[in-house]
């Protein structure tokens, strides 16, 4: 079964997104939305920060979990009254899902890559929130983005607009 993908223009959007869909789970992406690949320690604990503060605000989310495949950790996890914050680093997405299984449902996925973020919430059975990548991709990423367009069509169907 196809289930849909909707498409963000950034943190606040997709942010309002999550919010209309009233998930309890929010799985972050870290790079780019937190923090840009080959970004600095003090841009990934920022934007995690950021991000953070933004996300916790929505009324219905109990558990911020920030994923990526990359070794890179924050300084500090940071918190939010009442959001369990989680940081996933060298998360294996979209093969490993165990770590994910106890978060408490409805979720979403915040992503630019459909072949890790997308599959990755295809198979927790989440929604799919992905969003453009800035310019100035590097060529891992780009070249998993060009996979992901060759598969979208046969994972997802359009959200309905």
């Amino acid at each position: 079964m196809r289930t849909a993908v909707e498409h963000a223009t950034g943190l606040d959007d997709a942010t309002r997104r999550a919010g209309e869909l009233a998930v309890r789970t929010v799985v972050v992406d870290v790079e780019p939305l937190v923090a840009y690949w080959n970004g600095t320690q003090a841009a990934l604990d920022e934007g995690i920060a950021r991000v953070l503060g933004e996300i916790a605000t929505l009324p219905t989310v109990e558990v911020v979990c920030f994923s990526t495949n990359s070794i890179r950790r924050p300084s500090v996890v940071p918190s939010a009254p009442g959001v369990r914050v989680v940081y996933l680093a060298s998360a294996g997405k979209p093969v490993h899902t165990s770590a994910y299984q106890r978060f408490p449902r409805p979720g979403v996925v915040i992503g630019d890559q459909v072949a890790t973020d997308g599959i990755l919430a295809r198979r927790l059975g989440y929604a799919f929130i992905q969003f453009d990548p800035p310019p100035g991709v590097p060529p891992g990423p780009r070249l998993m983005a060009a996979a992901g367009r060759l598969v979208q069509p046969l994972l997802f169907t359009k959200a309905a607009g």
